[in-house]
């Protein structure tokens, strides 16, 4: 048995506590994980410090690597909010008694052990371990080398937690940093029940192609806001300069903004935010014509459609009609947020039937693309495929089920 088998197999073993566990004991468990991220914060910050001194401030994922003090609270606040959600786990989803006496029960259970495959997000430790011990799954986690430093030091806070309340800390597990750790996991069949993938497209791309264990997608975002002939200026403004520049490093940020040509005339205006935000802007020919002259606006080619820009970019494509739009949407979209910003309620209304995304928004901000937005708590990912899960994962997406059947000497003849 590999290094590597062992880890698998001791959280597989581990793991079967985890179902027993009483909900006010979970909670505990991780009230006092928020309270001992929040006093050691400078313990994280100074973990995390050598990480970012190793990216280059200009990389997109510098953000998604950084914590801040600000960032930690948060962080700490959302655990809690996981704590106070009802458990996922022993509900009976269905029942019925059978003509033989046969009870049978549909009952909700943890995946098992779930594998976590990440790139620089410190912030997805401490979220998928609350997601995971509150629903009752072993975890076993692979971050990528450019947040080592800041998930060993959060590991070493969830174990301190863990030993205090005397739980194995063995059903959660952090892999070194080495890629030969990636292949051991996507192959851990039998001790590893379903990895889920998050990071960027290659990522993604890569563990789905070489995963010998269940995938659950969470995809990358490539998101669009259409905003039609209807729309109303001032809330267009507010909703793409929000969507855009709120976190431009997260999945759920807008990369291209669609617009009616009867409304060209309302660019410049639409676009003043963006660009003393100092959004970088690639328009189609029709929208850069209607643009005055600006540093930051240039002509888009192809490559500016179907892109996670994930910084201060997004491109810009003009259409005739919500037909041109939809078809649009459906070339380049990745299924992760869609919007639509109108005053018209056919429109609308098509916008939401038609646009397959796990998130369609009306009159709002892709931003708000996220588990704990949703009143979820933290959440795994945004899963962008249809079997299993879709949109924000958390503590019901991390459940499936058994069937329970109660006899008294009953056999089948």
């Amino acid at each position: 048995m590999t290094e590597y088998q062992h880890i698998f197999e001791e959280v597989k073993k581990a793991s079967r506590e985890l179902t027993g566990l009483a909900n006010d004991q979970v909670n505990f468990v991780l009230h006092n994980l928020a309270a001992l991220a929040v006093e050691n914060t400078a313990f994280l910050l100074a973990e995390n410090q050598k990480d970012l001194d190793q990216m280059d401030p200009e990389n997109p994922m510098y953000d998604r690597l950084l914590l801040t003090e600000e960032r930690i609270q948060t962080i700490a606040g959302e655990t809690i909010q996981v704590s106070a959600l009802p458990s996922p786990l022993h509900h009976i989803l269905e029942s019925n008694t059978l003509e033989n006496g046969l009870k049978i029960e549909k009952t909700t259970v943890p995946l098992g052990v779930v594998g976590i495959i990440y790139e620089a997000r410190p912030n997805v430790t401490f979220d998928v371990f609350s997601l995971a011990l509150k629903s009752g799954n072993g975890l076993v986690l692979k971050g990528g080398s450019d947040a080592d430093h800041s998930n060993r030091a959060i590991m070493t806070l969830i174990h301190q937690v863990l030993e205090n309340h005397s739980l194995p800390t063995s059903a959660f597990q952090l892999l070194p940093a080495e890629r030969a750790a990636t292949q051991a996991l996507l192959e851990a069949v039998g001790a590893v029940d379903v990895i889920i993938p998050r990071g960027s497209q290659g990522l993604i791309n890569f563990v789905r192609e070489n995963a010998k264990v269940p995938v659950i997608e969470t995809g990358a975002g490539i998101v669009h806001t259409y905003v039609d002939e209807t729309a109303d200026l001032e809330k267009a403004r507010e909703i793409v300069l929000n969507s855009k520049t709120r976190r431009p490093s997260v999945c759920n940020s807008l990369d291209c903004m669609i617009i009616h040509e009867s409304r060209l005339s309302d660019l410049n205006a639409l676009l003043a935010p963006l660009l003393e935000r100092g959004v970088q802007i690639f328009a189609d020919e029709q929208a850069f014509a209607a643009l005055e002259q600006h540093d930051n606006i240039s002509q888009a080619d192809e490559t500016h459609f179907g892109t996670e820009f994930l910084s201060l970019k997004m491109s810009i494509k003009t259409v005739s009609s919500l037909d041109e739009a939809l078809d649009h949407i459906a070339a380049y979209s990745s299924k992760h947020s869609e919007a639509i910003v109108s005053e018209s309620k056919k429109n609308i209304h098509r916008f939401l039937l038609e646009v397959d995304a796990a998130a369609v928004y009306e009159n709002a901000s892709t931003a708000f693309t996220d588990g704990a937005q949703f009143g979820l708590g933290a959440e795994i990912g945004i899963s962008t495929q249809k079997l299993h899960a879709r949109g924000p994962m958390a503590l019901k997406e991390l459940c499936s089920y058994k069937w329970v059947v109660r006899g008294n000497g009953q056999v089948r003849t």
